[in-house]
């Protein structure tokens, strides 16, 4: 039996690749699938590549749970800085698969898709490092909402974003969540109420996306915001991220009290006195990212 190789593979599978069996004289073909996503790390950077081009990359419960497990595998390893979500393709998503959303699946299945994805909306923003979208083509509908999930997003010139619900019969209700988190109030309703796309640059000038870049430099430019990342301390971001989403649901008084805190806390970890440390002294700073403490 021949199997091919799939190199940094992991999560559930679905396209396929044909091996040839021999049995005696005679031969028949099986199939092995590709992953629909693929998880690749190096120097405290993993990447996660939607693989499914064919079918648009499209969020279907198997590439939602496939892209949990790829952001859940050792998430709390001090070997991880940051995630980095791309896609193969011209299409980075197109949201969730209508084929899923048909009576004859039912209700069950119906609400296990939208729970699965709201968990992976949260848990990118939840997870102690930064996610950072990478995108170069076409995000809607929930491709549109992971988009505006992820910490940061660098997207190129030719990238457009829709949530295009409304126009199937299915207003995207749940992509509202975290696009109207990410853009202003009306901006966020003419995108749902009608489809229509935005450019790269509108996303940019209403917050849904961070940097607008040539496609050739998407990856250049991805990288080294994801390297800046690496070269601060993982408890101090960890703890940032963390605060940064809290109080942002707070009212100001509120946010105030919680960061403060915050601020004392920081200063009391082993990094946060050694990153005051090498200032003072004019060196750079040794990080232990270890979350451990340099005073009480």
């Amino acid at each position: 039996m021949a199997h091919s190789l799939l190199r940094g593979a992991v999560g559930v599978f679905q396209l396929s690749r044909t091996a040839t069996l021999l049995t005696g004289t005679r031969s028949y073909c099986q199939t092995e699938p590709e992953p629909l996503t693929v998880r690749q790390q190096s120097s405290g950077i993993r990447r996660i590549i939607f693989n499914n081009p064919k079918k648009r990359n499209a969020l279907s419960l198997s590439m939602l749970e496939s892209l949990r497990e790829n952001i859940l595998s050792d998430v709390d390893s001090d070997d991880l800085r940051v995630i980095i979500i791309s896609a193969k393709g011209p299409v980075f998503s197109s949201g969730h698969d209508l084929k899923e959303l048909t009576s004859a699946q039912g209700r069950e299945y119906h609400t296990k898709v939208f729970h699965t994805c709201a968990e992976v909306m949260t848990l990118i923003q939840d997870i102690p490092v930064p996610v950072i979208a990478m995108v170069n083509g076409v995000a809607t509908a929930a491709g549109c909402q992971l988009v505006a999930s992820c910490d940061v997003a660098v997207v190129t010139e030719k990238s457009t974003f829709a949530t295009p619900g409304v126009n199937v019969g299915l207003f995207c209700s749940t992509p509202a969540v975290a696009i109207g988190r990410a853009v202003p109030r009306k901006v966020a309703m003419e995108m749902l109420f009608t489809g229509t796309p935005i450019s790269a640059h509108d996303a940019l000038l209403h917050g849904l996306v961070s940097k607008v870049v040539p496609e050739e430099r998407l990856e250049e430019e991805t990288l080294a915001i994801a390297r800046r990342v690496c070269q601060a301390s993982r408890p101090v971001v960890a703890l940032g991220k963390a605060t940064f989403q809290r109080q942002m649901a707070q009212g100001r008084d509120a946010a105030y009290a919680t960061t403060s805190k915050v601020m004392v806390d920081n200063l009391a970890l082993r990094d946060g006195q050694e990153g005051i440390q090498a200032f003072i002294e004019k060196r750079k700073p040794v990080w232990s990212h270890k979350a451990e403490k340099a005073h009480d």
